[in-house]
């Protein structure tokens, strides 16, 4: 028997219809194999877009809360560009000088700015050798004498 292939947005079409056709919630998402939650979501995407609701959507987020604005990060370039001695901390210094309206990025995400456009070199880490104690000549064992016991 050849496997039946399916398309999600068909299946979403076939349980749309079922509904709308006037079959209970539960009896269709007991037929699909899916919760009363999600064939609820997939039912008011419908009546609230159409068709178009039951495609598939970007699970990729819309918002990015710690991407920086390309504005401050252009400006953090720029000062760079005209100070290029200049570390992450006086950039965000001047950048407190330069924008007193604005809370000015930490020093670590100005400092990934820099290394992502190449602008900092990066430093050998210097090694700590740990220097142990020189060895000392091994002396035979000496014999204790204790009062009444001799060891």
């Amino acid at each position: 028997m050849p496997w039946n292939e399916c398309n999600r947005m068909d299946e979403r079409l076939r349980f749309v219809a079922r509904l709308l056709d006037g079959e209970k919630m539960a009896v269709a998402c007991r037929d699909f194999g899916i919760s009363r939650k999600t064939g609820y979501k997939i039912f008011d995407r419908y009546k609230e877009f159409g068709v178009r609701g039951l495609e598939d959507r970007s699970k990729s987020s819309y918002r990015h809360p710690n991407k920086l604005p390309f504005q401050i990060e252009k400006a953090i370039l720029r000062i760079k560009q005209d100070h290029r001695t200049w570390g992450a901390p006086k950039i965000q210094d001047k950048l407190v000088k330069e924008f007193p309206m604005i809370k000015p990025p930490a020093v670590s995400t100005i400092h990934v700015v820099l290394d992502r456009h190449g602008l900092v070199k990066r430093r050998k880490r210097r090694r700590h050798k740990a220097k142990g104690t020189p060895l000392s000549q091994a002396l035979p064992p000496q014999r204790i004498v204790v009062r009444g016991f001799q060891g």
